[in-house]
This record gives structure tokens, C-alpha cells and sequence, in this order.
């Protein structure tokens, strides 16, 4: 028999890689023109909402993972993540996994909560913030939020506490820090554990402390929307270092694999519950380039933020349009971009202009206690206004690494071209 045959990715040209990879510590410099394959994806007819951007040498990382054979979970990518994630975090413990949601449960499972607990929560956030907990039994517990910022309204909170109450789970809307002093000092009082939500913002900081570890548990998000993707996926900090090793056994599928890797157990056996949160490894070598180019990911999507903040605060003020406010004690991850609109009926002429100027925007979260599922746990529509009015009245416009300063005029011009205010 004929041996197999395997056909190796070409690796000769890289004309197409716009990017000096003889340092981990490089980064591009912000006015770089885009490599061609960057110009294909990043500069279409019409401007997107976000789109994921590459740097160039994700196929070769990709490459290296194909032959090495190792393409399962925990290789030497994913050991890379960890440790560029716990260095400049200075989080006690990263754990990659396959999303942002299975962070969220494994954080659930650490704190073994049961049917009869609660957790409190904005309804102002993405169906996995709630799914995560409810797919255990547990109640969430639904918070009203700020109108500056769209996070949990922290002078709300100590009102829901109940006996059965057992974390606050925040999110960091757009990858602005809630107020957590105020809000690790309410669950400090009252013996709860906090679970951040950082799927908008990851390198963010609050009070010069990283997103992510102020809590018990931070849960990142690295899907194909995020400011550093590998498609899918996700991560867990571990700042409390009592679950560290337990983290790892559930995340293993209930073993003890990750010891017996490390050499100190001689075999590995089913020794909790669990279950298969691992990423592949190819995933881990594209996020590892991703997260490699963090300070220049958030320079420039900081460059694109003060520039709509500078061209559209005049503008805003003149039609009653809020745009996003960042406190003094943050810095934010820059995320998205927002703005509430005076009415749904503005928001929706402002939407409909845009698009034939075919530029994209769009709402956000719709309220998870006027879902069906809200209303399943007793929630009606009133219950929190300032989440159903960002429901109804938020835009968000493009806002994503590789869109370009003349791109953002384009869409500065067009919001200032739009005249059907009443």
C-alpha cells in the first residue's frame, strides 16, 4: 500500500503578512497600511457593526499546530494563553474553555450552587449571563441599571439580598468597570461571591486592578465579536486560589488529567463532576497571536472612541442623543460604541438612514425579564425602566480594530446628515 500522502501549507510567500514577527512584543503601528488579505475582509461596500480582524500570522501558528500532531486541548498555545493572561492580568489562575458561557459555568459549579439559590444579575445583558446559572436550577435575580454607564445599578443591589442569595454576578457593559468597591463591599457584608462577566472587557481595569480579578471568578469571551477572537471561546480567572485545583479537574471532564500531565499523579481517573470545556489547540494558537497584539488592540480602538466622543459630543448634546461615559477610576476595554436615542421612533428613522448609507447599526440586549423566560420567573415589562428604555432607545454604530479613521468619518458624517428629529 502506498504511504499516505499530506500536503504541506505553503509557507513561502508571505508577502501578504504586513507584520514584523521577530518579536512576541511587536505590534503595528496604528496608520500601517493593511496587508491585502486585511483589505478584502476589513474594507467592504458597507461597514459593519464589528468584524474580526487578523494580524497576518495566524495561519502560520495554525500551521505549526497541524504538525505537531497535538491538536486537542492544553498544548503549548493554550500554556502560552495562560500565562500571557495571568501575567499581565496578575489573576491567580487562567483556564481557556470553549466560551464565554461555560466560564460562566464553571464558575457556577465551583460555588456549588443549587436549586434553591439565587443570584443577582442585570437583565441588561446577553441570555448566557442567566443560562449559565438557571441551566443549574438557580433563580437569577434581576437588577435595574445605571443610565451613564448600562451597568448594574450598584445602590440597588443590597435591596434583592435574600437567605438564599449566593453571588452577584456583574457585567462590564461595553468594557467599562461597574462600580466594584461599592459592590465587593456589599458582598463582603454579606458573605457572597462575585462573579465578573468581563466578555466586553478584557484588559480593562478598574482602580488600576485588571477586569476580571476582583471577583471570585472573571469569564472572557473570545468569539468571532469580541476585541480578540479565535471564533469561539472563553476563559476563567480564578482569583480565590482554593478552586484552582478543582477548576482544572471539572474542566477536564470531572479527571484528574491536568495532575497527571504535570507528573504527580502516575494515572488519571474520574474524581468529580465535569465536563469537556478544553479548546483545541488550533483555536489556542490564533488567540494566542490576538492577545500577543493587546496594546495595540486597545490603542487604537481607544483612538477610534475619543475620536466619535470629540466629532459627536456637539452633535449629541444639540438632539438629546447620550453617548457613552467612562468614569474617572476606569479605563475602559473599548469595546463597542453606543448612544440612546430620544425615542424608539428616532432610533429607528436613525437606523433606517444608516443602512442606506449602508453603513450597519443596531439595539443591543433586549431585557431578560421581559422575556419569555423572565416572565417565567415572575418578571412583566416595568419592572426596570432604565433597562428597557437602553433596550429600546440604544444604537450601537461600527466599532471594531480594523476599521480605519476615514471609515469613522464616514460614519461621524452620516449621523451628522441625518435630519428626521421629530
Amino acid at each position: 500500500m502506498a504511504p499516505l500522502m499530506r500536503t504541506e501549507l505553503s509557507s513561502s510567500d508571505t508577502s501578504w503578512i504586513n507584520h514584523d514577527k521577530s518579536s512576541a512584543n511587536s505590534s503595528p503601528t496604528l496608520d500601517r497600511r493593511p496587508h491585502p488579505y486585511e483589505r478584502k475582509q476589513l474594507e467592504p461596500e458597507t461597514l459593519p457593526i464589528c468584524h474580526p480582524y487578523t494580524f497576518g500570522d495566524e495561519i502560520e501558528m495554525i500551521s505549526k499546530v497541524l504538525w505537531s500532531g497535538h491538536l486537542c486541548g492544553d498544548g503549548p498555545f493554550t500554556r502560552k494563553c495562560h500565562t500571557l493572561l495571568e501575567e499581565r492580568l496578575k489573576c491567580n489562575k487562567t483556564l481557556l474553555t470553549t466560551s464565554c458561557t461555560h466560564a460562566l459555568e464553571l464558575s457556577a459549579m465551583l460555588l456549588e450552587l443549587r436549586s434553591e439559590d439565587e443570584v443577582i444579575m442585570p437583565s441588561f445583558t446577553f441570555v448566557s449571563t442567566a443560562n449559565a446559572f438557571t441551566n443549574l436550577g438557580v433563580r437569577p435575580v434581576f437588577c435595574d441599571i445605571r443610565s451613564d454607564t448600562l451597568n448594574i445599578d450598584e445602590t440597588r443591589i443590597e435591596a434583592l439580598i435574600t437567605s438564599r442569595t449566593r453571588a452577584i454576578v456583574v457585567v462590564h457593559y461595553a468594557g467599562v468597570s461597574c462600580d466594584m468597591a461599592t459592590i465587593t463591599a456589599i458582598a463582603k457584608r454579606n458573605n457572597l461571591a462575585v462573579v465578573e462577566d468581563v466578555a466586553h472587557a478584557i484588559f480593562g481595569n478598574y482602580q488600576g486592578q485588571a477586569l476580571g480579578t476582583l471577583g471570585e471568578f472573571g469569564a472572557a469571551s473570545f468569539h468571532q465579536t469580541k476585541n480578540y477572537s479565535c471564533g469561539e471561546g472563553g476563559a476563567l480567572f480564578i482569583n480565590a486560589p482554593e478552586f484552582a485545583e478543582r477548576a482544572e479537574i471539572i474542566r477536564e471532564k470531572g479527571t484528574n488529567r491536568a495532575m497527571f500531565l504535570r507528573g504527580q499523579v502516575d494515572r488519571y481517573s474520574w474524581c468529580d463532576k465535569g465536563s469537556s470545556y478544553l479548546p483545541s489547540e488550533i483555536l489556542a494558537a490564533h488567540l494566542w497571536v490576538q492577545l500577543r497584539e493587546h496594546e495595540f488592540v486597545q490603542q487604537h480602538r481607544r483612538k477610534l472612541h475619543d475620536f466619535y466622543i470629540t466629532e459627536l459630543s456637539t452633535w449629541a448634546h444639540e438632539h438629546h442623543v447620550q453617548l457613552p461615559s467612562i468614569p474617572a477610576d476606569c479605563q475602559s476595554a473599548y469595546h463597542l460604541f453606543w448612544m440612546l436615542l430620544p425615542s424608539l421612533e428616532i432610533q429607528s428613522r436613525l437606523t433606517s438612514h444608516l443602512t442606506a448609507l449602508k453603513i450597519q447599526s443596531t439595539f443591543h440586549y433586549q431585557p431578560l425579564h421581559c422575556s419569555i423566560m423572565g416572565h417565567r420567573y415572575g418578571y412583566q415589562s416595568g419592572d426596570f425602566p432604565v433597562t428597557e428604555m437602553a433596550g429600546e432607545r440604544l444604537l450601537r454604530i461600527p466599532f471594531y480594530t480594523g476599521l480605519s479613521m476615514e471609515q469613522a468619518a464616514r460614519v461621524v458624517d452620516a449621523l451628522k446628515g441625518f435630519n428626521h428629529w421629530t
